[in-house]
């Protein structure tokens, strides 16, 4: 039987924790000798979304750089190295790929089952975990049945009985339900461990050491998955919720707090709505900081060829936060990258100390290691228990993926150079957007919608997947050898041209004002490249918010502008035009996206939620599987070539690079994307620089 770590009161939250975790026969604090040492390793994944094994669902091929079966085998080298060992785990864990969608939505896991990510963990004797964003994304019933927690929501079914369920706490600090005004899961855990330690004359004893853990999630919750949300609970500041419950966790006899943090590292100045809050817990008396959401690698990694630090990490201020060696405001802090791919290791050493254990900062290491920390070249082995232990569900998951669409495609539909040009994975889904969009206005009998139906409707998608996770992280749809023999798409395939089952399309509407700040924040994820500079420019060089790159369409391609990379953010967007007309200022336009875009996700300028005029029930995902089937046949002419934008031609001194999976310049060339001009040497992360020809 799992334990319900979800909702009982805090008194008793802890005394749980401490009747699961800790031993009867440890030493009082005072029997320990003045001087005592105690060396141990604090441990963190981040960012799993479900990736349990090295494999890609939508690709149906093994991925031999993710997955916790890899990750396992750097949690036994690390167990091994330090003895004395805590793992957590910081959210984002249940959503992400074909297999958490189809134990979610497509054959939800009942009651007396358990996710296999969660068997996974529970397997792998994780010491409690957070919660990350995409936790919301499937419901609270479901999350509520799947974490065996009564969440004290309004509407909300407890779960029925003892439900399959991680076996160790969860926590979360700055989430409330509206109804009881409480936290929804505990706000913090004490764990006692029984670890050894080295007294001043060299003797071993066993200790307890107790270990407190807190948890926290973006505010944006409350936008993204607004459907899910919205009147059931509210959302507190990441550095009020802290400063409430880490003196509380220092009265209930915690050691070392830890900080479980589903946010990255921004130092802009701190507001309880920011998304990326992390960096503003080092100053609430934590003693250690796990991070995450970001998908970064904090600190710089250190194996031989290791990548660069993320272009976002290394422009945070020096003086506050150490990158080389994995501190903010002198607080020890790691971010294990994402998807498994890296174990982030926090060595602490405890001198027993006036009656305390307390942390020698000076001897603090951290690492955020990753499957090739050995020799830079060689990933560790996957460790086969894993996939022993999931069989049933990967199996199932692979069936499901293969079952048919009804449509097929004569053409390649992928994202390797949608930073280039290529709109081939990008145009159907705004396709998609529009025709439902003009369906909706055209048949409501609201008035008011029934009064925009002569505004022009345009659509914005992003390339979700292009290179955020690495260079197998791109969309690929249904390559065929032939043009005359068209591919038979599958269930997998909408999934890869639309990763998120959680979004729900949504339409706004907005001025051409709007559409140019719009378009300005998207294009702010190119580098400014400098034409008289010799020295190699990365047109890409940061991919860590693709995911806010909007290419913009209308139909029959009647919307074009262009993208100066030569200029700063703000000031890129020129000869942007409808219908071959420049777009002014007070033009209309409805714009069809999805609610996180709609509600305020990316911090785009107008774009926060005061403009939507649809909130469709309909998943965005099933809004483009449903027009593929509508379509029956995709053709590159119709459904893949219309360009809607493109660079300002200008000629540089020295070469520009784009980063995207090897061995694919022929894709490019098959695009007639004649500014990708050739294939170049690997990067420490294995993408391939593309030569970029910005004069074409």
């Amino acid at each position: 039987m799992h334990k319900k770590f979800g909702k009982p009161a805090l008194v008793a939250a802890t005394s749980i924790a401490l009747a699961a975790c800790g031993s009867s026969s440890a030493p009082l604090t005072a029997q320990i000798q003045e001087g005592s040492v105690l060396k141990m390793a604090i441990l963190e994944t981040t960012d799993i979304h479900s990736n349990v094994l090295g494999y890609n669902y939508y690709a149906l091929a093994p991925d031999t750089s993710l997955g916790l079966d890899r990750t396992s085998t750097l949690i036994q080298g690390a167990r091994a190295e330090n003895p004395n060992n805590v793992l957590f785990d910081d959210g984002d864990v249940i959503q992400g790929t074909l297999l958490g969608d189809y134990q979610a939505q497509a054959t939800p896991v009942t009651c007396n089952g358990t996710l296999a990510v969660h068997k996974v963990m529970n397997a792998l004797k994780y010491d409690g975990g957070g919660i990350g964003n995409h936790e919301f994304n499937y419901g609270l019933n479901f999350l509520s049945q799947i974490t065996n927690s009564d969440l004290g929501v309004t509407g909300i079914a407890k779960p029925a009985g003892a439900c399959g369920a991680p076996a160790f706490p969860l926590v979360l600090s700055n989430v409330n339900s509206v109804a009881s005004q409480k936290p929804i899961f505990n706000p913090y855990a004490v764990i006692p461990k029984q670890f050894s330690a080295t007294t001043p004359d060299g003797k071993t004893i066993d200790v307890r050491l107790n270990v407190g853990i807190l948890g926290f999630v973006p505010p944006q919750i409350m936008d993204w998955d607004q459907k899910n949300l919205a009147g059931k609970v509210y959302v507190n500041g990441v550095q009020e919720s802290a400063n409430k419950y880490v003196p509380q966790l220092r009265s209930a006899g915690a050691d070392v707090i830890v900080a479980l943090s589903h946010g990255g590292l921004d130092a802009s100045p701190y507001s309880p709505k920011m998304e990326n809050g992390s960096l503003y817990l080092s100053t609430t008396g934590i003693d250690a900081l796990l991070v995450g959401h970001s998908h970064l690698i904090f600190p710089q990694a250190k194996e031989a060829k290791a990548p660069a630090l993320d272009a976002s990490l290394a422009a945070l201020p020096a003086n506050i936060v150490d990158s080389k060696n994995g501190f903010v405001n002198n607080v020890p802090t790691v971010m294990a990258q994402s998807w498994g791919r890296r174990l982030g290791i926090i060595k602490l050493t405890l001198q027993y100390t006036g009656g305390k254990w307390v942390i020698q900062k000076p001897q603090t290491t951290v690492e955020a290691r990753g499957f090739k920390y050995t020799d830079g070249v060689t990933n560790v082995s996957a460790d086969p228990a894993i996939a022993a232990l999931v069989d049933s569900e990967h199996k199932a998951t692979i069936a499901y993926a293969q079952q048919p669409l009804g449509t097929t495609t004569d053409f390649e539909m992928s994202s390797y150079f949608s930073l280039a040009g290529d709109v081939g994975a990008i145009q159907i889904v705004n396709q998609a957007q529009i025709d439902y969009v003009k369906n909706f206005i055209a048949n409501s009998t609201d008035a008011t919608l029934s009064s925009y139906k002569n505004i022009p409707v345009i659509s914005c998608s992003a390339p979700f997947k292009a290179g955020r996770n690495g260079p197998s992280d791109f969309t690929d749809v249904a390559p065929t050898a032939s043009k005359a023999s068209p591919f038979a798409l599958q269930v997998r395939n909408p999934g890869d041209l639309y990763l998120y089952s959680n979004n729900n399309l949504q339409a706004v509407k907005i001025k051409g004002s709007d559409l140019k700040n719009w378009l300005e924040t998207s294009a702010s994820q190119f580098g400014k490249i400098d034409p008289s500079v010799t020295a190699e420019q990365d047109l890409v060089p940061s991919y860590s918010t693709i995911y806010n790159y909007d290419v913009f369409y209308a139909e029959g391609n009647a919307m074009q502008y262009q993208i100066d990379v030569t200029q700063p953010v703000g000031s890129r967007i020129v000869n942007l035009t409808y219908q071959g007309k420049p777009v002014a200022a007070t033009d209309d336009f409805i714009v069809a996206t999805n609610d996180y875009r709609a509600g305020g996700g990316g911090n785009f300028p107008g774009i926060d939620g005061s403009k939507t005029i649809i909130k469709s029930p309909d998943a965005s995902q099933a809004v483009v599987s449903s027009y593929l089937q509508k379509l029956g046949k995709v053709t590159q002419a119709n459904n893949g070539s219309g360009q809607s934008w493109s660079f300002v031609k200008v000629a540089t001194n020295g070469p520009v690079i784009l980063r995207s999976t090897p061995g694919k310049l022929a894709v490019a060339q098959a695009l007639d994307l004649s500014r990708v001009t050739a294939e170049g040497a690997l990067d420490p992360s294995g993408f391939s620089k593309y030569a970029i020809d910005l004069s074409k």
